[in-house]
């Protein structure tokens, strides 16, 4: 067979898989993957602030690479040995989760402490101007110190991320937007790296206890399931097969509802449960490929998301083997059910689904306030010519609108005429009820309790 070979164009091909999809967090949790893989039991993330100077470093204490396995990780599609509950899979991730922020990709590692540090660099501009798929050698002797510090007396890899022009947008770099920005970045990193990695970060995972770092602060777990709140019940817990190419495999699945907010251990634990996406974004199926979480919340089309399910969390694991039956994607950010798998989840998520919402109302029944026989206080008139507010009775559809109720209590200013808080609460449920906007009016109220309480009280709820 005649044959001719025909390689990608560097330039071209490159640039394009700068635009995968990955954000920040999501890109670091990439590399972060590496590490774990590497063995690596402390991973430090820093972000520093230089305008266009600025970088992102990656460091692990892990295996570490010498010359030519560091080169072999640096190749679009590297291949290598995958252990069963290895975190890669494709030989992607290193290049195209740091090509999607910057354009200057730096390695520095080592495996041995007798070993030179081998470091190699995939600069973007470099490659565009040579249209060839090459790295640049870089002698330890001319790296930066930020590059070679995390590894001078250790073994491990550094990965430094320069040319942010992804991160920083290159709008300003320079100004207080640029500066801001790069701030913003380190909480959201330290959010996400808390959920994706949480059961590494507590421990649960048999030998491999991991402790993360973002700018020197350490990141602390967060448990989807609110396993350390005694309000939290594990409704159910199974095993689910289902074929793929590689055989039958095991799905695990376990179903928890969480307590109402009154049962939490106090408001602080209350706000952290909500997530870094908040109640009703953070409810349905978190799913887990080998440990790692890869979907946090959302119902696959399985449900909608809905307010009074919010307390519904669901826990599937899977590992690599069964990639193909979930369509893993290179960024390891999304899923889909295999169908066969959907039919056994059903009862499940409808047992859970039911139970979350029993809870839910059971929640805003306890809060809401007892009908008093006291007779009401007639509002003092308003001084326009408009006429009070008049007592109106709430619609079918608002009467039904389950809402964080508090207790009315008097207005500070004793003088401040009593424009009734109930009544004001009713007003605007009935018109919530009227214009179908019931459940957007459930979460502009959780949102107000949380964000502005007094004010909240003073409306009623």
């Amino acid at each position: 067979m005649r044959v001719e070979e025909i390689p990608p164009a560097a330039a071209r091909t490159i640039k394009s898989f700068r635009d995968i999809g990955y954000d920040l967090p999501r890109a670091i949790a990439d590399i972060i993957d590496n590490s774990i893989s590497a063995n690596a039991t402390i991973v430090d993330v820093t972000l520093s602030f230089g305008g266009s100077d600025s970088w992102i470093r990656i460091a692990d204490n892990g295996d570490g690479m010498d010359a030519e396995m560091l080169l072999e990780a640096m190749r679009y599609g590297s291949e290598r040995e995958y252990d069963y509950e290895d975190l890669g899979r494709f030989g992607f991730g290193l290049k195209t989760a740091s090509t999607s922020q910057c354009q200057r990709l730096t390695v520095a590692s080592r495996c041995d402490l007798s070993n030179e540090i081998a470091i190699r660099c995939l600069d973007l501009v470099h490659i565009e101007k040579t249209n060839r798929w090459e790295v640049i050698v870089v002698d330890p002797m001319d790296a930066v110190d930020h590059l070679l510090e995390p590894i001078r007396e250790s073994r491990g890899t550094v990965v430094l991320w320069e040319s942010l022009d992804r991160v920083l947008e290159y709008k300003d770099p320079f100004g207080g937007w640029a500066q801001r920005r790069m701030l913003s970045f380190a909480e959201e990193i330290d959010q996400h790296l808390a959920m994706v990695f949480h059961r590494f970060l507590s421990g649960e995972v048999e030998g491999r206890n991991l402790t993360v770092t973002v700018n020197g602060s350490k990141v602390r777990a967060w448990d989807p399931f609110c396993r350390d709140e005694p309000g939290t019940t594990e409704l159910s817990s199974s095993d689910i097969r289902i074929a793929s190419n590689n055989g039958l495999g095991i799905i695990s699945v376990r179903a928890f509802v969480l307590p109402p907010q009154g049962r939490f251990s106090s408001p602080s634990a209350w706000r952290v449960a909500s997530g870094p996406a908040k109640w009703n974004r953070q409810q349905g199926l978190y799913i887990y490929r080998a440990n790692r979480l890869i979907q946090p919340g959302g119902w696959n089309r399985m449900r909608t998301i809905e307010e009074h399910n919010k307390l519904a969390r669901i826990a599937l694991d899977f590992f690599p083997d069964l990639d193909a039956a979930f369509s893993i994607n290179i960024m390891k950010a999304s899923v889909q059910l295999p169908e066969d798998l959907r039919t056994h989840l059903q009862p499940v998520v409808a047992t859970t689904v039911r139970e979350a919402n029993k809870r839910y109302r059971e929640k805003s029944d306890r809060q809401r306030p007892a009908p008093s026989s006291a007779p009401q206080p007639t509002p003092t008139p308003s001084p326009s010519s408009q006429p009070p507010l008049a007592p109106s009775e709430p619609s079918q559809s608002a009467s039904s609108i389950e809402l964080p109720v508090r207790p009315v209590t008097p207005s500070i200013d004793p003088m401040t005429p009593v424009v009734s808080q109930g009544r004001a609460r009713v007003a605007i449920e009935d018109a919530a009820g009227v214009v179908g906007e019931v459940h957007a009016l459930a979460r502009i109220v959780e949102a107000l309790v949380e964000r502005h309480e007094e004010v909240a009280r003073e409306l009623g709820w």
